[in-house]
């Protein structure tokens, strides 16, 4: 979270809109374990892909689109498209904060580093890459709907993929997990780049004095 939020070049946000975030996303993880909890016990739905899809990908996405946009989307602070990529992290790692938590507390500690490799930063991803497309939504007078869905259905593409490489490759995921993770790292940090580039612009073009 201090990766992104120091990687803002130029006017750096409020705290207190970003820990409401943060505790958006912790506050989140309950009701959601509890949806994954029935459904797997109950056995509603058994092929993995579709468990992937459903229970990680879209329902764990969805609530962070959901309270990004009728949250933190309206507020007065998001006012730069970087800012769409802090709060977008903040609330994926809120979420990702009490999810590994938890499961430290159900596995053991000895797992804690491989946790924060793969999964917590893999939820920091996915929010920088909604945050992205969010910011853009908001700050282009074009295609805004297109980069509201895409704010939510990339994210939901890349943990679905993610969770069914976990899942299904018990024993040589970590051959397939890791070119996976260098490749959303390098989209990770283009969003950022790309999002700097345009607040930039944006700035310095306020800033020029009329002649």
């Amino acid at each position: 979270m201090t990766f992104i939020y120091l990687s803002k070049r130029i006017e750096l946000e409020p705290l207190p809109l970003i820990i409401r975030m943060f505790v958006i996303g912790v506050i989140m993880v309950f009701p959601i374990m509890f949806i994954q909890y029935a459904f797997e016990t109950e056995q509603v739905i058994t092929n993995q892909l579709f468990v992937s899809f459903f229970l990680a990908g879209l329902l764990e996405e969805f609530f962070k689109w959901f309270f990004l946009l009728f949250v933190a989307y309206r507020h007065s602070h998001f006012d730069h498209h970087y800012d769409g990529i802090i709060y977008g992290g903040a609330v994926s790692l809120g979420f990702a904060t009490i999810e590994n938590v938890l499961f430290l507390f159900n596995k053991g500690i000895e797992i804690a580093m491989l946790r924060a490799v793969f999964p917590v930063s893999s939820h920091a991803l996915f929010g920088i890459i909604m945050g992205y497309y969010m910011g853009k939504a908001k700050f282009t007078t074009v295609h805004i709907r297109k980069s509201l869905a895409c704010a939510l259905i990339i994210p939901v593409v890349l943990h679905t993929i993610y969770d069914y490489i976990i899942t299904i490759q018990t024993d040589t995921w970590a051959y397939w997990i890791t070119p996976f993770m260098i490749g959303l790292w390098m989209v990770g940090i283009r969003k950022i780049r790309l999002a700097n580039d345009h607040h930039e612009s944006i700035y310095y073009r306020n800033q020029e004095t009329p002649r």
